[in-house]
């Protein structure tokens, strides 16, 4: 693709970024077939490559507009059109760079301004987000169906191990993972603790940064990025810990992310390089101990679930296949499902902002999952888990809650 971008962009890093991702695209269209958005409206514009030209257009010094900025929303930044694309494009971060730019140039209506400061002022901060959920769900019965939906009773956390090993990793809390999921956390220092593995959680660690970051506030989403590189930077410095390990595939892709986002900051840079590299998925850790698995459960998990593989770790940090493996080495007869490389519309804070598509995108999925005729149905990150159990009665559990249960 051939570009001229404006004066304002095309001597900065973004500018130059940007620019090498557009000449990257050849105008395929592959990616449309795999984009839930097109599928869904079926417009040119609610597609990878619509958004691609939109982002082109404006770079190069078009004015942007409502409907620009309507479109570029529209996505869910799944990023299935990457693991589609024959030419590589990366196209998660040019549409962070272009949503930006245009943020910049279009006002929003009052109620979209409202409406999304209070997400990013409010889920990054779980000491405000913790006791709103509590009050919430006390309120549970008053509330509509909908909001009900959201307030699922959390699982009880249980017992974190106490006993110290020479093995040792540091996990990450996240913002609302604590108030709405306490258990999974819990449930992976558990299952760790079993296979000789300590897990510590650093105090002033929280939000990955991408509820700001993709709400385009991205200078607090960096702030964000370098609290939890302070938070760690002790751990990893005296070489306490072997890795950084993830439960929640979201903020797994975003930290992994750290080294490229912050290359331009002199004074966080290597350090963020460094915990990119310390960063790993739980389905990356536990692997290691598959034999071992295996003979703990002897038919314990003998159970049929559908596992919904989130796009943060099928196409965000390209992961496939590990999860099925560890379930099934633990007896488990695990489900894909049809069409299993779409996304479930959580995407983050997109339910809150695009609730009609994402309510659509989620009837679509749970129809795919319980088709397979499932107990349970498993996946990797929080946002997917609260977002698909508000639309079904059957069970919707983090995969490592399963191999938790049947270690107990």
């Amino acid at each position: 693709m051939q570009t001229n971008l404006a004066d304002f962009i095309k001597d900065s890093a973004d500018g130059k970024e940007a620019e090498s991702i557009l000449r990257a695209c050849v105008h395929c269209g592959f990616c449309t077939a795999t984009c839930p958005t097109y599928q869904l409206l079926g417009d040119e514009l609610d597609g990878p490559r619509g958004r691609i030209y939109l982002i082109k257009q404006v770079l190069e010094g078009a004015e942007p507009t409502r409907k620009t900025q309507l479109h570029l929303d529209r996505c869910l930044t799944c990023r299935n059109c990457e693991t589609t694309c024959p030419s590589g494009v990366k196209y998660g971060r040019l549409v962070d760079i272009g949503r930006r730019v245009v943020e910049e140039r279009v006002p929003r209506p009052l109620n979209d301004r409202i409406k999304r400061s209070t997400l990013k002022e409010f889920l990054p901060r779980t000491a405000l987000f913790k006791p709103a959920f509590r009050a919430g769900q006390l309120a549970r019965p008053l509330l509509s169906r909908q909001l009900q939906a959201k307030l699922q009773p959390p699982r009880n956390a249980g017992v974190w191990p106490a006993r110290a090993h020479a093995r040792k990793m540091l996990v990450l809390e996240g913002c609302v993972q604590p108030a709405m999921a306490p258990n999974i956390n819990a449930a992976t220092a558990r299952v760790l603790d079993a296979f000789g593995v300590q897990l510590i959680a650093a105090p002033r660690a929280g939000c990955c940064g991408a509820v700001r970051y993709h709400l385009n506030d991205q200078a607090a989403g960096l702030e964000d990025m370098r609290r939890n590189i302070d938070a760690w930077w002790p751990y990893v410095e005296r070489e306490e810990v072997e890795a950084i390990v993830m439960t929640a595939s979201g903020c797994g892709v975003t930290v992994k992310e750290y080294g490229h986002l912050l290359a331009h900051d002199e004074a966080y840079a290597a350090k963020a390089a460094r915990i990119a590299l310390l960063t790993r998925d739980l389905s990356e850790i536990l692997p290691e101990f598959e034999e071992a698995l295996a003979a703990r459960m002897q038919g314990k998990a003998a159970r049929r679930v559908a596992w919904h593989p989130p796009c943060t770790l099928q196409h965000g940090q390209q992961i496939r296949g590990k999860v099925e493996g560890l379930l099934r080495a633990a007896g488990v007869d695990v489900q894909l499902c049809a069409d299993s490389h779409l996304c479930c519309g959580s995407a983050g804070t997109y339910s809150v902002l695009h609730p009609e598509i994402a309510h659509a995108l989620r009837e679509r999925k749970l129809a795919s999952l319980q088709a397979t005729r499932p107990d349970e149905i498993v996946s990797a990150n929080i946002g997917c888990i609260s977002h698909l159990q508000a639309g079904t009665d059957t069970p919707v559990t983090h995969w490592i809650e399963l191999l938790d249960r049947a270690l107990a």
